[in-house]
């Protein structure tokens, strides 16, 4: 009896779902705008988000939505979690930076941030792909690494190519945007010490470091760590690779020390 009430109330809300059709209407063009312009998002506090398994992400970790936009019938009942509106496919393909983008295309309120104590992080420096810095985010949630520290000149952590190689870890992962000046600060509240990952003659083996209660600092391909970094590091670690090997991906490389830092201490699911 409870879920077909339910489903009646789901039925309801379907049908007094608004049709938009114009590009001119004023949410199309908000959202338009948080997909495009960082300096939007920030002034707004919201980021653009597509597709019905981040929106239930989203859900089951207590984002807080704004606008869901769905082409044809809604497949996930959001209740009054976020205002909803019907799309034609075209008008979705217009607002979406996914090509061919079938939706639901949603906002979502980025976080007050509430600054946590943790006992390990991992840091990026310059670090200007998009792809890269969601992926960092997306490993560092899967590793058990508290926090993700975002210094200097990086992506925006929640520009769409972000949040979409982020896999919903956004809404897991605590987030913090930090500068050369507030980064010791930081680093002493939480009683992290600082390494930074480097192919100088004072790195060591990352294998043979003890990485308990550190942030471990990692730079641009093409730079690496600035000497501003380096500088207030208490050590710097290299990855071994092979003799006349290129130097890793950024993400690559963030991984490999995220798995020293805690992988191994993480339960085996089989």
């Amino acid at each position: 009896m409870a879920k077909s009430w339910e489903f009646r109330l789901f039925s309801d809300r379907l049908r007094d779902m608004e049709q938009i059709s114009s590009r001119k209407n004023k949410v199309i063009m908000h959202l338009r705008k948080l997909g495009a312009e960082r300096a939007y998002r920030d002034a707004c506090g919201e980021y653009l988000c597509d597709g019905e398994k981040l929106l239930r992400e989203a859900l089951a970790f207590g984002a807080k939505l704004g606008t869901v936009l769905w082409v044809g019938e809604p497949t996930v009942d959001l209740k009054d979690a976020a205002a909803q509106f019907a799309v034609p496919a075209e008008l979705m393909e217009y607002v979406s930076p996914l090509k061919n983008s079938k939706g639901p295309l949603f906002s979502v309120r980025i976080p007050e941030k509430k600054q946590i104590a943790v006992r390990n992080a991992i840091l990026l420096e310059n670090v200007q792909d998009p792809g890269n810095v969601g992926t960092v985010i997306r490993t560092a949630n899967a590793l058990g690494i508290e926090a993700v520290l975002l210094v200097g000149d990086c992506a925006d952590a929640y520009n769409f190519k972000t949040v979409r190689a982020a896999m919903g870890a956004l809404f897991r992962q605590e987030l913090l945007s930090l500068t050369l000046e507030t980064l010791p600060a930081y680093l002493k509240e939480n009683n992290l010490r600082l390494y930074g990952a480097a192919l100088t003659d004072q790195a060591q083996d990352i294998r043979n470091v003890d990485l308990e209660g550190v942030a471990v600092a990692i730079g641009s391909e093409g730079r690496g760590l600035s000497k501003d970094i380096l500088d207030i590091c208490d050590g710097q670690v290299i990855i071994p690779m092979l003799p006349h090997s290129e130097s890793l991906n950024a993400a690559v490389a963030a991984a490999i020390a995220m798995w020293e830092m805690n992988g191994g201490m993480l339960p085996c699911p089989r």
